[in-house]
């Protein structure tokens, strides 16, 4: 497949993503007002911050080792590729067992302190459905490292695809949990479910895809490791920024304004930024082919593709600025 059509199929895929995306963030609002109440709905709102701010705590080390995969895939060194997703696999799986003893210090010590029966949800149920949602949050830390693996291949159109379709069953499995009338430990538990499936599937179809392991076994190297930790801490800045201004503002106002209020501050903040996914569409759709190019030190069209995402990105904005 040539360039351009890769290019286009990434924008289209994209396109999609983002619709199911937003969907997937309003069209349950109200069942869940329905189902369980506004106050109730904004407690498990508040609630949810805690695996947010968990998903966050991979460092960047996804990212990095992902980054450094596709690079060294596309300059043609096999080995060294398949060496950085073996130690990738490794450091990110060491980030998972921290993350869940951190998890584990942080709820009992909401708990010693009975930060949960402040809440209008029972406490008992309050920190099954963290801890199973703090679960699944950390399996995506693996998310990116996979994907690299069909960016790698030039098949991120059926990476964004295949990621489209796992926010199209957590609606739809939400979805199910609601209309049934059950609470937040079997839409925990739902969310859950559709996570372990996807990670499985999507691990093994990256794998076939790139068809890189079929000859090539990767061995943990201290050198790259050395270079994924200090790249993932440059990534760090970013999901700290997220984290104070998403789940920092709803706990602000969840203790200002209670838990109705943030049920429709929520919503609202949702609504005012759907018009970003525009802006986000650019990346998905540029960036595989970018590093690709640069991996195989063809900078012209590397440069022409980053000219390509910059005009898309203003004349986004510019399109957003009118609306």
């Amino acid at each position: 497949m040539s360039l351009k059509k890769r290019v286009l199929s990434n924008g289209l895929a994209s396109v999609f993503q983002k619709g199911v995306r937003v969907l997937e963030q309003l069209f349950l609002v109200p069942f869940f007002i329905s189902a369980w109440g506004a106050a109730y709905y904004g407690e498990w709102l508040t609630l949810t911050i805690i695996p947010s701010v968990i998903a966050f705590s991979n460092l960047g080390f996804g990212s990095a080792a992902a980054n450094s995969f596709v690079l060294s895939y596309a300059a043609n060194q096999k080995q060294e590729a398949a060496n950085i997703s073996k130690t990738g696999v490794y450091i990110i799986s060491i980030m998972v067992l921290v993350a869940m003893l951190i998890s584990t210090v942080a709820i009992f010590t909401l708990d010693y302190f009975h930060v949960f029966d402040k809440s209008l949800i029972d406490s008992k149920e309050a920190i099954l459905a963290v801890s199973i949602l703090i679960f699944s949050q950390l399996l995506t830390f693996y998310l990116q490292l996979i994907e690299a693996y069909y960016r790698a291949a030039e098949r991120a159109a059926l990476s964004i695809n295949l990621l489209t379709f796992k926010a199209a069953a957590n609606l739809g499995a939400g979805l199910l949990v609601l209309l049934l009338g059950y609470g937040i430990v079997e839409f925990a538990i739902s969310q859950l479910l559709v996570m372990l499936i996807f990670m499985v599937l999507y691990w093994i179809k990256g794998r076939q895809v790139i068809g890189l392991f079929k000859i090539y076994s990767g061995q943990k190297d201290p050198i790259i490791l050395k270079s994924i930790t200090t790249k993932g801490l440059s990534y760090l800045m970013l999901p700290l920024w997220q984290i104070l201004y998403f789940q920092g503002t709803t706990f602000v106002v969840r203790i200002v304004l209670g838990p109705e209020a943030v049920a429709i501050y929520n919503t609202v903040r949702t609504l005012s930024r759907s018009l970003n996914q525009l802006l986000y569409m650019v990346e998905p759709t540029v960036f595989p082919e970018l590093i690709n190019q640069i991996g195989k030190g063809d900078w012209k069209t590397a440069q022409k593709i980053f000219r390509l995402s910059i005009l898309g990105v203003f004349m986004l904005s510019a399109v957003g600025f009118v609306l």
